[in-house]
């Protein structure tokens, strides 16, 4: 069976920050393996702990996890 990815812009707006994921994986109150599984795309985090990474990040869900628009 195919691995599902789930794409994001974790790694790169958390870069833009300066923050690592162990910063990160503290702030958010998760294990650095989950913010890397996340970044890589093979976990889709729960709705709340996107809405506590996006807050860390002081940006959106969408933002983070939203499909981008072709138009």
């Amino acid at each position: 069976m195919a691995e599902v990815k789930h794409p994001n812009r974790v790694r790169d707006v958390r870069a833009m920050h300066g923050i690592t994921q162990g910063t990160l994986a503290e702030r958010v109150c998760v294990s650095r393996q989950s913010i890397n599984y996340i970044e890589q795309g093979t976990f889709a985090p729960s709705v709340y702990l996107a809405l506590k990474i996006a807050r860390v990040l002081g940006t959106t869900v969408e933002e983070l996890f939203g499909e981008k628009q072709s138009c």
